[in-house]
């Protein structure tokens, strides 16, 4: 189940980057989006 919501964060995260209108909220995605992904196992990234 955590398996599943990491990957639905990084869904999130990923469509929220591409919409950031300014560089604070773009590196806080990027901040989460990074966390996210080192908490993955790598067959899963």
């Amino acid at each position: 189940m955590e398996e599943f919501m990491r990957c639905e964060n990084l869904i999130i995260y990923r469509r929220q980057l591409a919409l950031a209108k300014n560089e604070t909220h773009r590196q806080l995605l990027l901040k989460l989006l990074t966390e996210e992904e080192a908490k993955l196992p790598i067959a899963t990234r």
